[in-house]
């Protein structure tokens, strides 16, 4: 038995080192907007630039969020927000908003009445508010997140410098509760294994990104990957557009600055394992084997280590201190760019159960209903799974 923990906690401290190391060696690569070389001179020619803000059902966020946008430092830009066939009060508020003098010839308003065939929501509001634009760039944000006055000037200023078509922004979370906390900073630390940031602008590495809360676009780019008319189906539409944009040749990129555009991802743990059942089935391409691989995997990387240190005898219970000690390097140097503690390592056996809990949810709830149901509305699985043409 003694030997099983001795291969075992070795083998988590290799899986762990690989990723962690790279961190550690390249996340300074990835720009940081807030530091004072991505200020625009005052004079500087920035293009213009259309903001698409898709909502649904979203009183309670849309004003702080529209707001913000409105008060941006930006030369030449127009906001379109288009009310997602909203049962609630959200296109009453972007109406009142839009009649605001200071939004006047800023602020326009489209109200989606009905949903096309064959497409998501979210999406369709998307195309259908990009097709109002007339801005040289697009940005596609969400309609809880609330912008700093000089967030698109120093973002447009760096993707413009650098040759970027498409950039995203690690947007910063708002979270009130040690639940939040714990389960935004499991994926941004977990997410080390399967993307390099520092990679993405690289033409010839595999890794691509996309954040529903941040991206920018060249609007030639978005035409030349065919629009979101060709990701209408696609359940996680913020990294199908970076895979598209990849796949495409394009120059992608990605920053983070503390404060740029903040969210709150949801209302408590719950809160937060709501909004990721909604994703997790289609993130894993709807493959019950897959599901399970993840499970056992997360399970192994995440608990193994914690439990292990516990339970090892003696000197056996070296690989799983390193292996945990490198766990808490990863969410140090992930706390960089987030909103976390470096603490949050403590937590992250029992975020790892939570994950896999709301990954076998939203696998069941797909399964036993043969679709997914997002902000009220039936998509089956069978569609889902289908590629457009």
């Amino acid at each position: 038995m003694i030997w099983f923990y001795w291969i075992s906690g070795l083998l988590l401290a290799l899986i762990w080192l690989v990723p962690t190391l790279q961190l550690a060696l390249h996340f300074s690569e990835v720009a940081d907007l807030t530091r004072p070389e991505w200020e625009p001179s005052k004079d500087a020619n920035l293009p213009s630039l259309t903001v698409v803000v898709p909502a649904r059902n979203e009183a309670a966020e849309i004003e702080p969020a529209l707001r913000s946008l409105l008060q941006l430092d930006y030369p030449q830009y127009e906001v379109v927000a288009v009310n997602d066939r909203s049962t609630d009060q959200t296109g009453q508020i972007m109406e009142r908003l839009a009649a605001e003098p200071a939004a006047q010839g800023r602020l326009r308003v489209l109200h989606v009445r009905e949903l096309l065939p064959g497409w998501l929501g979210k999406l369709h509001a998307m195309w259908r508010g990009a097709q109002q634009g007339t801005g040289e760039w697009l940005l596609f944000t969400d309609a809880d997140c609330v912008f700093h006055h000089a967030t698109l000037r120093r973002a447009v200023h760096y993707a413009t410098k650098t040759g970027a078509d498409h950039l995203v922004l690690f947007p910063t979370a708002h979270m009130k509760t040690l639940g939040e906390q714990m389960l935004i900073s499991f994926p941004q630390t977990m997410s080390s294994f399967a993307m390099r940031p520092w990679k993405v602008r690289d033409p010839k590495a595999r890794d691509h990104i996309g954040v529903g809360a941040f991206n920018l676009i060249r609007r030639s780019a978005y035409n030349q990957i065919g629009t979101y008319e060709k990701l209408r189906l696609e359940v996680v539409d913020d990294i199908k557009l970076g895979e598209a944009i990849k796949q495409a040749g394009l120059c992608q990129d990605v920053v983070y600055g503390r404060g740029l555009v903040t969210l709150r991802w949801g209302i408590g743990a719950a809160g937060i394992i709501r909004n990721l059942e909604k994703n997790l089935f289609a993130f894993l391409q709807f493959r019950v084997s897959l599901v399970l691989a993840v499970c056992a995997v997360v399970c192994f990387l995440c608990v193994w280590p914690f439990a292990g240190l516990a339970l090892a005898p003696g000197w056996a219970r070296t690989g799983f201190a390193v292996a945990v000690a490198l766990i808490a390097l990863g969410y140090t140097l992930t706390a960089r760019y987030g909103a976390g503690s470096p603490w949050l390592f403590l937590t992250c056996p029992f975020a790892a159960i939570l994950f896999v809990v709301a990954v076998l949810r939203s696998t069941f709830a797909s399964l036993r209903d043969g679709a997914i149901t997002w902000r009220g509305t039936r998509y089956p699985l069978e569609e889902l799974r289908k590629k457009p043409n």
